[in-house]
């Protein structure tokens, strides 16, 4: 646990000392809730599809890709 903020360190060992746990073992915990809660997730686009989708009658356009394309400034009229 190097490089963290003293006021968040004694929070830590606060709240470790409370749960009967290592600091180490606590933010070990604290990482995977994290992780657990990111892939329940979803994302505004699989929102937006289970509430307007196709099960409540609205049709949705496909997915497509947009590729980055360079402006070209060369004259289109040739002269």
């Amino acid at each position: 646990m190097r490089d963290i903020n003293p006021a968040d360190k004694e929070w830590l060992q606060r709240e470790a000392r409370r749960l009967g746990l290592s600091m180490e073992e606590l933010v070990r915990r604290l990482i995977h809730t994290a992780r657990e809660r990111a892939k329940l997730r979803t994302s505004p686009s699989e929102a937006f599809r289970e509430l307007f989708g196709e099960k409540h009658g609205v049709e949705l356009p496909t997915l497509r890709r947009f590729a980055y394309r360079p402006l070209d400034f060369r004259d289109e009229g040739g002269g």
